[in-house]
């Protein structure tokens, strides 16, 4: 399944805390069905119905299969039954957020890019997100036709018996319920009785719930959707929220933006990739675990942390990684500026995880190590460096793919420490070498291999732009390595300002930060 296409119905159902408000013993009259009426405007269930805070989001269903869902609605297929449990306050959906969610969704017109999502979003809805709706929406309108197309039905006399039957089969149906008795803890337990069992969660969501109130993945939950839709957070202080939220979206922005398009036409690329949640989740809990260790290795992992009562544990986990962001890209003094093209992208224009982790991996240690000659050193070998990333992409991602999958990160960070070292040195580095550094030697590792298709595929388009593109790419003039101007740039006086150099434009010159306020001065 294509993880650019699920459709986000997170926005339907609200999610609130479980343990909020739960000591008193609730006694309550409980109904046996859902039906397609109880979604319309002025209904009373539906806007009561929450997600527990901690669930994974509503986006894990193909436009296929939302609409599916609505077919065996509208058919009189079978349903399975929904799980509820109902609190002093609201109504918690223990199992069948999806057809829930899938239901509301068809009522309200909204699959992921209307209204309700609108709002829940901050009133910023990526791209691909509003793609994946438009696409869900024609699919079940041309199949089923929209909810106001059956209103509009409705109101008619003269209809055709059978569209009468459909829709008075519509109206009357129920989705089947079943409640969890007792209290916050019992349907704690049910959720993940339920959820473990059937369809599983898959490891990162489940390592999410696990941890749920550890800071490492608030912090990630925070930054993927850039501070937006459901607030993990919002218990915290109104000014750590604050802060978190502001931090995430930056972060965010940095990590993820310009939204990655295929094929590639530009060299505008994100550093960390796609934002397709469950991609972007795994980048984002291993940069925060990398960039927060310490010299004696906390954490080790994501369940290290004490759980954060208060906020300051998240804001000190997103604001030391967010360091580290600032030393890969951005405008700060201290920013290598490093082109994503030459460094996180492999040979076919994808994103490479391993290459993007292995540099935040090396990153991270020097600076843990407090090691400053490592960005000098950097810096000095760097030209000589990206001509090696450039032209030997394809036996780079050989090497890479030859490891097993945990040894990836460890292989490239440890690649790219040991050329700089040689080419400080003033070796030569030839393509055995590199063979030798990823420990390969004695094995075949072979380079590209040219397809016998006819056809380009995204793969080929990528590669040619981005090899055509870099080949005429800026360039820092104090250190030759290539510029990535959209966003990382420091603009330089050629005669310094204390040398009575002027501001003219014949005086300036674009350079990485760090080359221009820790090299040149």
């Amino acid at each position: 399944m294509a993880k650019s296409n699920l459709v986000n119905l997170d926005a339907l159902i609200k999610r609130e805390d479980f343990g909020f408000n739960t000591d008193e013993e609730e006694s309550y009259e409980s109904f046996n069905t859902i039906s397609i009426r109880d979604f319309t405007k002025g209904a009373l269930i539906a806007p009561n119905f929450r997600k527990p805070d901690f669930q994974r989001e509503t986006n894990h269903w193909t436009p296929n299969q939302v609409l599916s869902l609505l077919e065996s609605f509208i058919n009189g297929d079978l349903v399975p039954s929904v799980i509820l449990w109902k609190s002093p306050t609201y109504i918690f959906v223990i199992d069948g957020g999806h057809r829930l969610s899938a239901l509301r969704a068809w009522v309200e017109d909204d699959y992921g890019d209307g209204a309700i999502s609108y709002e829940y979003f901050g009133r910023e809805i990526a791209p691909e997100q509003k793609k994946i709706a438009d696409k869900t929406r024609r699919l079940i309108n041309s199949s089923i036709g929209s909810y106001k197309q059956l209103e509009l039905q409705n109101e008619k006399d003269n209809l055709e018996l059978s569209e009468r039957k459909r829709i008075s089969r519509i109206i009357s149906r129920g989705l089947q319920v079943q409640w969890v008795k007792g209290d916050a803890d019992k349907a704690e337990q049910s959720f993940f009785k339920i959820n473990t069992q059937g369809t599983p969660l898959d490891k990162i969501e489940e390592l999410l719930l696990v941890n749920r109130k550890k800071p490492i993945p608030i912090s990630a939950r925070a930054i993927i959707r850039a501070g937006t839709g459901h607030k993990y957070w919002s218990n915290f202080e109104p000014e750590i929220f604050e802060k978190i939220g502001l931090i995430s979206k930056e972060f965010h922005k940095t990590l993820f933006d310009p939204e990655l398009k295929r094929p590639i036409k530009t060299l505008d690329l994100p550093l960390g990739g796609s934002k397709s949640v469950r991609t972007a989740l795994q980048i984002l809990i291993d940069f925060l675990l990398i960039t927060n260790r310490n010299q004696q290795g906390f954490p080790q992992d994501v369940s290290s942390h004490e759980d954060d009562i208060n906020g300051e544990l998240t804001l000190h986990v997103i604001n030391k990684s967010l360091k580290l962001v600032k030393r890969i890209s951005g405008n700060d003094n201290g920013s290598l500026g490093l082109h994503p093209a030459v460094y996180f992208y492999g040979p076919s224009g994808r994103h490479s995880t391993a290459m993007f982790m292995g540099i935040v991996n090396l990153l991270s240690k020097k600076v843990r190590n407090n090691d400053k000659n490592f960005f000098f050193t950097f810096t000095n070998n760097r030209e000589k460096l990206e001509t090696i990333l450039v032209e030997k992409k394809d036996l780079i991602a050989t090497i890479l793919q030859k490891q097993i999958s945990k040894n990836r990160v460890d292989t490239f960070s440890n690649l790219i420490d040991e050329i700089i070292k040689r080419l400080n040195n003033q070796e030569k580095i030839e393509d055995s070498d590199i063979v030798k550094i990823a420990k390969l030697e004695g094995k075949i590792v072979l380079g590209s291999s040219n397809l016998a298709s006819t056809l380009f595929t995204d793969e080929v388009k990528s590669s040619s732009f981005i090899k055509k593109a870099i080949s005429t790419a800026m360039k820092c003039p104090i250190c030759n390595g290539y510029l990535d101007p959209e966003k990382s740039v420091s603009y330089d006086h050629i005669i310094r300002k204390q040398d009575k150099g002027t501001g003219s434009e014949s005086n300036c010159q674009l350079t990485h930060p760090f080359c221009n306020q820790s090299i040149k001065n």
